[in-house]
């Protein structure tokens, strides 16, 4: 929030601005790496920041709290990774373009609001601080999805508006609802209450505020608006709405899946809300041929691997959706980058248009791994997550979880078909082969678009050179963490067991909000 107040203050001072937001994202990383270490070490954290019934000179457990236990510092220490090399991107995008037509002085104070939102949303510990937490995480993406107010990114922003105002309104209601069944928001003392309230009361409660979250997380049938907002915003953009904010609502429906609704009470939905995740959005995949569009179908579609693991409502499929959405994260992001960098130098994103980019072995490297990595192949970290995903699965042994490994194999299936369209069609494929190959847009497209791209003759096109060094170098870091996230698989799934662990004891998070007030 401070760096977000100086950027907004020195916006004619460009420079400025980019030390600032380097700083800011960086100390939040280190303070992340710093939380993630402690939490593994001592356990969960919390924090009063504010609050009522004071007793004994000491805050009372109402108020404003912040909880970090190993799932949100985990969370915390990947988006605030992705938010750093995003942010390098974006900046290298408008050093390489020149800053004078560039939103620089609403972009990045913009994009620190976001980030704002989406750490305190890992690390709220009531539930209207989380709401808090959307309201300005949203609030700064409508910024940043109708930037240049273009005619596409204006009717995507409307559109993206609408269903988040939706959203918001039965998140509202949820809170009202839970406010007056229990008398408190606060997350642990709200857990504690509910063991006193009908289960139907319960169920109803949980319905409203699952609503609320799968609008946010892309749960299907409540995905819909999301391939028609994404694929409009610049690269940056896209690639951080992609790896993140569909996280959070993801994050926020397993902490009320195991905080305040331990039992199983939903699963039955939620694994057939999974499936149909992962078949629809892969099915609607296929059909595309632009590959901004294509991959926002497949982000969709891979949701319901995290859905999955959640419903078994068990430790080992707790992990293994903990596991996948830390790898998701790193590989969506990932590939949105790279498309960014493909848009720049041949012009355009659409299939009909692209051939003949493995002429260049950088770009088909950086491609070529994430696109492996989401289609599950061995040894990535996507074939491990999903292995781990199926194994639970198996063991749970029921119907329908023997539908969604099926469903699940299904989908890694024709992810790893679309993907491999993709690189036939982009990379090896002579251009002059696409039904469209002689067609590009007219320059590399900035950030600040005031106008819909003109079309132009390829052999026209201006030649805009060599990638960025700016640009390349944090996507191949996106790629190296996502290795990483490959050759420490034993590590880190011993990291994400113990924080299913942790997770589905709630005594845990409850001593430690609460301590001997219970």
């Amino acid at each position: 929030m401070i760096g977000t107040v100086l950027t907004l203050i020195m916006g004619r001072y460009p420079r400025f601005q980019r030390v600032v937001t380097i700083i800011a994202i960086s100390i939040a990383f280190l303070a992340a790496c710093l939380l993630l270490y402690l939490t593994n070490r001592d356990g969960t954290y919390a924090l009063h920041v504010g609050g009522w019934d004071s007793k004994n000179g000491e805050l009372g457990p109402l108020g404003i709290t912040l909880v970090a236990d190993q799932l949100s510092a985990l969370m915390l220490v990947v988006s605030t990774a992705v938010l750093l090399c995003v942010m390098l991107y974006a900046v290298g995008q408008g050093i390489r373009d020149g800053t004078i037509d560039q939103p620089v002085s609403i972009f990045l104070p913009t994009y620190l609001l976001l980030c704002t939102g989406v750490s305190n949303a890992f690390l709220a510990g009531d539930l209207f601080n989380l709401y808090v937490s959307f309201e300005v995480l949203l609030a700064a993406s409508y910024v940043l999805l109708t930037l240049g107010a273009s005619a596409d990114r204006v009717r995507a922003g409307v559109s993206y508006v609408m269903v988040s105002m939706v959203s918001s309104i039965v998140f509202l209601a949820g809170i009202a609802f839970a406010y007056a069944a229990t008398g408190t928001l606060n997350l642990a003392e709200m857990a504690v209450r509910l063991e006193d309230i009908p289960d139907g009361t319960k169920g109803a409660l949980y319905a409203v505020l699952l609503v609320a979250f799968g609008i946010k997380a892309a749960v299907f049938p409540l995905s819909t608006w999301l391939p028609d907002s994404y694929p409009t915003a610049p690269a940056p953009v896209t690639a951080v709405f992609a790896g993140l904010l569909t996280k959070v609502g993801v994050y926020a429906i397993i902490r009320a899946h195991t905080l305040l609704f331990p039992g199983g009470s939903m699963d039955n939905v939620l694994m057939v809300a999974g499936l149909l995740t992962m078949l629809v959005g892969i099915f609607g995949a296929i059909a595309q041929s632009d590959i901004k569009r294509l991959l926002s179908f497949t982000l969709v579609s891979h949701i319901g691997y995290m859905i999955f693991g959640l419903a078994l409502s068990t430790e080992f499929g707790l992990s293994g959706a903990i596991y996948y959405v830390a790898h998701h994260i790193l590989v969506q992001t990932t590939l949105f980058l790279v498309v960014g960098l493909i848009e720049r130098q041949a012009g355009s994103a659409s299939l009909r248009r692209l051939g003949g980019l493995a002429a260049s072995p950088l770009l088909a490297g950086l491609f070529l791994i994430p696109a492996l990595n989401l289609g599950g192949i061995p040894p990535f970290s996507g074939f491990i997550g999903k292995v781990a995903l199926i194994e639970a699965g198996v063991q749970d042994g029921s119907v329908l979880a023997w539908l969604l490994v099926a469903g699940s194999v299904v989908t890694s299936l024709l992810t790893l078909y679309v993907v491999a369209r993709v690189w036939t069609k982009a990379f090896w494929r002579p251009r002059a082969d696409a039904p469209e190959g002689d067609l590009a847009d007219a320059g590399p497209s900035p950030l600040l678009d005031g106008s819909d791209a003109d079309d132009v003759a390829f052999d026209d096109r201006v030649d805009v050179g060599r990638m960025p060094v700016g640009m390349v170098v944090p996507t191949i870091a996106m790629v190296v963490a996502g290795i990483i996230l490959t050759l420490w698989a034993g590590p880190i799934f011993e990291f994400t067991d113990q924080a299913a662990a942790d997770l589905t004891d709630t005594n845990i998070y409850l001593d430690a909000v609460l301590g001997g007030s219970r």
